[in-house]
């Protein structure tokens, strides 16, 4: 009989209980969590981070300084985005044949247009855009590489309506 009540009492295999289960299960869970996060930072990287920071501010600070000819001069546009075209109409600029406009998205540089613009009347340029551009984007016009000015600005929130961008 009291062999019957050892044999009784004899614990199951491990694999049958709860504990070994519920300590296996939370680390399990946190290197799944861990690996998840790895492939979510690895495949959309983050387009506002700068490899060479130097050069870049070099180069800014170049761009600033065709901001200020253009401010000096009295150089300004407005853009107006209507459906798949864009106008800009300009304000003092020496007559060019074409002007080149580049729209950058705020956050995703994958999405960034540039256009040229030819004249299409005094004072005003006018092309299609080969992509919708929604609200909030930047705007940049100059006559091309060899420009000593440029003009800046933004979509605004209703991209539909121009809007006048002066020099900052």
């Amino acid at each position: 009989m009291l062999k019957s009540r050892i044999d009784d009492s004899t614990p199951e295999p491990w694999y049958r209980q709860f504990w070994p289960w519920f300590l296996i299960v939370l680390p399990g869970s946190v290197v799944i969590a861990a690996i998840t996060t790895m492939i979510i930072a690895v495949r959309g990287s983050d387009d506002l981070v700068a490899d060479d920071y130097y050069k870049d501010g070099l180069a800014i600070n170049r761009q600033l300084e065709r901001d200020e000819r253009a401010r000096e001069r009295g150089y300004a546009a407005r853009l107006a985005i209507a459906e798949d075209t864009v106008t800009v109409v300009t304000e003092d600029l020496p007559a060019v044949a074409e002007l080149r406009l580049r729209l950058s998205h705020p956050m995703e540089a994958d999405r960034d247009i540039r256009i040229d613009l030819r004249r299409s009347g005094p004072e005003r340029y006018a092309a299609r855009l080969p992509v919708p551009v929604g609200d909030n984007w930047h705007w940049l016009l100059d006559a091309g590489e060899s420009s000593d000015w440029r003009i800046t600005g933004t979509t605004g929130n209703a991209t539909t309506d121009a809007q006048r961008a002066v020099p900052r």
